[in-house]
């Protein structure tokens, strides 16, 4: 469930592009312009402002927004502004080059796309950094994750992963042993295990977790958090809990990022930017069930000026739409 709200009446690209460049080059910058424009259109419609903007005034619309925008305002609008692809390829590199094996924005990308997105973003990456995605994945990941990693996000491997509705019930009870076993055994890296996780459709793994309970008397995500202190197992969990629950999952991660002990700027403006348009609406829905104030309330109280503005925008709370 999107929280994107587009107009009835939308203006033509050009109208947009114009707008935006008297909000960028007059004196002062107006962001609340960019806010009413950028906020409320679709990926489609951006994509075509920023090729009117080029053509128009012969720079990327990214490049002109880049020189303008206060900090955390400035990466939330380009973030939300590149197309999907754009947008993977730019996380997936920054957290490479960061590498921590407890951050879980290659988990996310890898669990909640399509295999047609990680091909898009393997398109991206190439073109926009020089390197194969594939390549810089083996090049930068460390342990026990290389045993994960790499298979979640090649696209070559990930083409496996069927994404119909079919599911198949000899299939289920066979992965569902297949898995009890090695966990019980805390077999976390065997390949029969990763090859299930990898591969199966979100479809087929939802019954496959049923019969898991079945056997094991515990939702497979509670047996792998019991061993949640290895960062490897961890990592697991968040790639189970985002192929099937990712609301839940990420109302988990934005908990942590708005509360009184300070703001996780990083992590908010990267569930907000990727999630807008997919299913944030059901992630704020999991966060007020959870939390004792809506998400809509605390990024208010957590955030200020236009940063906050844009943000509550993107969460279907702008008082001025």
């Amino acid at each position: 469930m999107p929280t994107l709200s587009v107009p009835a009446a939308v203006p033509s690209a050009s109208e947009d592009a114009e707008q935006l460049y008297q909000a960028i080059s007059g004196r002062g910058t107006k962001d609340g312009q960019i806010i009413s424009i950028l906020a409320h259109r679709n990926q489609n419609q951006r994509k075509l402002i920023r090729q009117v903007h080029a053509e128009t005034y012969g720079e990327d619309l990214l490049k002109s927004l880049d020189k303008e925008l206060s900090p955390e305002f400035e990466k939330l609008v380009l973030l939300w502004t590149l197309d999907p692809a754009e947008r993977d390829a730019a996380l997936a590199y920054e957290a490479l080059r960061k590498w921590n094996p407890s951050d879980r924005v290659l988990i996310e990308i890898a669990c909640t796309r399509t295999p047609y997105d990680l091909l898009d973003l393997r398109q991206e990456y190439r073109e926009g950094y020089d390197i194969s995605f594939e390549e810089d994945v083996e090049r930068h990941i460390t342990g026990d994750l290389r045993t994960l990693l790499p298979p979640l996000l090649t696209p070559q491997l990930v083409a496996y992963r069927y994404e119909g509705e079919a599911v198949y019930t000899d299939l289920a009870e066979i992965d569902a042993k297949t898995l009890h076993e090695h966990i019980s055994n805390r077999a976390y890296t065997h390949e029969d295990l990763i090859s299930v996780i990898c591969t199966r459709s979100r479809a087929q793994l939802a019954p496959t977790f049923d019969l898991y309970l079945q056997l094991s008397g515990n939702p497979i995500l509670k047996d792998l958090e019991a061993d949640a202190e290895d960062e490897y197992v961890a990592a697991l969990a968040a790639a189970v809990e985002c192929l099937i629950w990712p609301e839940e999952y990420f109302e988990k991660v934005l908990r942590p990022a708005v509360n009184k002990l300070g703001t996780d700027e990083e992590a908010l403006t990267r569930v907000v930017a990727t999630r807008a348009e997919v299913d944030l609406g059901k992630v704020s829905e999991a966060y007020d069930r959870r939390n004792s104030v809506s998400l809509a309330h605390a990024v208010a109280d957590d955030t200020s000026g236009d940063y906050q503005a844009m943000l509550l925008a993107l969460i279907g709370h702008d008082p001025s739409f």
